[in-house]
């Protein structure tokens, strides 16, 4: 059963801000001023998006290092976590506690920092290291920061002092959490739990990754579970998306993504499974539409990636984007993207929202960019796809007691921009030579177009393994952020090329493997190994570019341009079967961290020899303006700001913060 829902110039950003403002305030008197970032995607509709010019591109290249944070006090920082700027501070999280730090935006300097105490578990959080950062809201004329952590806990804490919120929430019944400015989340959820030790595995887990959002005075939750392909058995519980009040920290809804009996999508889950699988977590960042009331929750898969015999049906609300009201948590329209996902397809990036005019027609517009490489467009209000998405046949299970949708969504524009299925004309082809080397190399694959299924180990094909393009580290991932220029409704998006290989076998088998598995049943079948896609002498088996940036006009759905991100590796240019080959530029294979101002798109990328850069290339063409080396290599996010009266920008890197600012 299908259950999909049956401009003027884009908005002035100031208009936009004063919309945010709104939006994350209680009180309308409030000021968010220009120059802010406030939201870790510097604005609710996600947009990574200033109308700052102090940085352009006459001046760029003179960019200079102010400071760098030093975060080697937090160790196991993988560089998630974007900052917020307000009121002169830069507050993110840190190591794997997710310690909330505070610095001084001009010096780097740190002001403070706060951290819930130890439990089993946050010791037991399989995201504790993939922190994404801090929600703000301005209530009653204070700055507070809320933190989401691994142990699923919400705490609200004075910006300016790092002291929990006297009246928000309580207290958690745990030594050493304070006597106030926390909920438990896990209480909301519906499950039996223990403070300390949290929700029994054998029913199921969960945790945070991402931020929470604050939308109209409301906080609204998303989750993580565990890595699907470290899965076993089939028993989790769902990630269902709860809502509080900004400034009482009082429980106000929650939304089942797993449907129940008589709730709308239930008839997409057969097997009875919807009694026991769940997952379908909102890892990556929100999104929402103050003025309408929407918040934008995208999805990843129900329980166990790259197998799913148990859990037939389409399964609502799995790799989905879901608008909801944000003061009810009613449903307002959905769309499903992928059905029955086997492919890890999960939703990584927060939905951008930009107006558009479409043939003369004025649309608030959404954009979920995807590890498919899709782009697709809805009317944020009415979930209505901006061009027809069509539903096309797909190949059918290879998988024993597998059963797959037939069909699967394809967006008619924009086109996909990067990478989808693997034929021969993909292959790399400096060389007839290493041409065929490749096409030698994929023999022993089951290679096939976009939603190829994975293969068993003991399959009657007699292949290796199935290769599936994109895969879970093709298209745009999780360190793949889109932008927006909401005065022009250019996107964009930045990919790279990418297949998956899972080698699947018995349950039992990968079962043993696991210390502490999650749930009773073991599946039939899970992931036994990742064996990569192969490569040629050395050499990605892809024709280049190996990454890149895409700039596409969604006021008519169309590319513009696109350009590698970074440089040519060394190990290409120096290659000995390539030294008499001009070899254009592959880019790096990393995806860019972007910004957009009123004058230059930043993005962040490698050199030949690896040496890291921030560039800046002109909006409108992609042509390259200027590069500045950073200290160090840059991960996931940037962000930019006005601190006493000097635009900075701020890159992420392990264990650091850098900040470049005009001499």
């Amino acid at each position: 059963m299908r259950t999909e829902t049956t401009h003027t110039r884009p908005l002035r950003w100031l208009a936009l801000a004063l919309l945010t403002l709104t939006a994350t305030t209680c009180s309308s008197q409030d000021v968010v001023t220009e120059g802010d970032w406030p939201f870790i995607t510097g604005n609710t509709y996600a947009q990574r998006y200033a109308p700052l010019d102090q940085i352009n591109a006459e001046n760029f290249g003179q960019l200079e290092v102010a400071w760098v944070w030093d975060g080697s006090a937090y160790p196991d920082v993988n560089a998630r976590a974007t900052p917020i700027y307000v009121n002169g501070k830069l507050i993110s999280v840190a190591g794997e506690r997710r310690h909330v730090v505070a610095t001084d935006a001009g010096t780097g300097e740190t002001l403070w920092d706060w951290v819930e105490p130890e439990t089993f578990r946050w010791e037991y959080s399989m995201r504790k290291n993939h922190g994404k950062g801090v929600a703000y809201a301005r209530v009653d004329g204070r700055d507070i920061i809320y933190v989401v952590t691994p142990a699923f806990f919400l705490h609200a804490v004075d910006a300016e002092t790092g002291e929990p919120i006297e009246g928000f929430g309580g207290a958690a019944p745990i030594p050493g959490f304070p006597e106030t400015g926390t909920v438990d989340l896990l209480a909301d959820l519906g499950h039996e739990f223990d403070p300390e030790r949290g929700i029994p595995l054998e029913v199921g887990y969960i945790t945070s990754s991402s931020p929470a959002i604050v939308v109209n005075g409301v906080i609204v939750v998303g989750n993580s579970a565990e890595q699907g392909y470290n899965q076993s058995r089939i028993e989790n519980i769902p990630g269902d998306i709860l809502a509080y009040d900004a400034r009482t920290g009082e429980f106000k809804w929650k939304f089942n993504v797993l449907p129940k009996p008589g709730e709308f999508g239930h008839d997409t889950w057969e097997n009875d499974a919807w009694e026991w699988t769940g997952d379908i977590s909102s890892w990556a960042p929100l999104s929402a539409d103050p003025e309408r009331g929407i918040v934008y929750i995208p999805t990843n898969g129900a329980t166990q990636d790259f197998y799913g015999g148990f859990r037939p049906g389409d399964n609502l609300f799995s790799t989905s984007l879901i608008a909801l009201d944000v003061q009810t948590g009613e449903r307002v329209w959905h769309y499903q993207m992928v059905h029955h996902d086997i492919w890890n397809y999960d939703t990584p990036t927060a939905p951008v929202l930009m107006d558009v005019t479409v043939d003369g027609e004025e649309i608030p517009a959404l954009v979920q960019v995807t590890k498919q490489a899709f782009a697709y467009a809805f009317n944020r209000e009415t979930g209505e796809p901006i061009w027809p998405i069509e539903e096309r046949p797909v190949p059918p299970a290879y998988m024993p007691g597998e059963q797959l949708s037939e069909t699967q969504p394809f967006p008619t524009r924009p086109a996909p921009y990067e990478l989808q299925g693997l034929t021969e004309d993909d292959l790399i082809d400096f060389t007839p030579e290493l041409r065929q080397a490749a096409i030698e190399a994929l023999d022993d694959y089951q290679t096939g177009p976009l939603f190829n299924p994975p293969l068993h180990r003991d399959n009657d094909l007699g292949k290796r393994a199935s290769l599936w393009c994109p895969g879970d580290v093709g298209g745009t991932n999780i360190d793949g952020t889109p932008a927006a220029d909401p005065t022009t409704g250019i996107l964009y998006i930045t990919s790279q090329k990418g297949c998956s290989s899972r080698i699947m076998v018995p349950g039992a088998e990968r079962d043993a493997r696991e210390a502490q598995p999650t749930g009773t049943t073991i599946s039939r079948f899970a992931v036994g190994s990742t064996i990569g896609t192969p490569r040629v002498q050395g050499l990605s088996i892809f024709k280049p570019p190996y990454s890149r940036i895409t700039a596409i006009d969604m006021n008519t759905g169309e590319h513009l341009w696109w350009i590698p991100v970074g440089e040519t590796p060394n190990s290409v240019l120096n290659h000995p079967a390539l030294a008499d080959v001009d070899i254009p530029n592959t880019g790096s294979g990393r995806q860019a961290a972007q910004i957009v101002t009123s004058t230059l798109l930043m993005y962040t990328g490698n050199g030949s020899d690896g040496t890291p850069y921030l560039y800046a290339v002109d909006k409108a063409t992609g042509e390259q303006l200027g590069q500045v080396e950073l200290p160090g290599d840059p991960r996931y996010g940037i962000m930019t700001y006005v601190h006493e009266g000097r635009q900075h920008v701020v890159i992420q890197a392990p264990n650091m913060l850098m900040a470049l600012r005009l001499p």
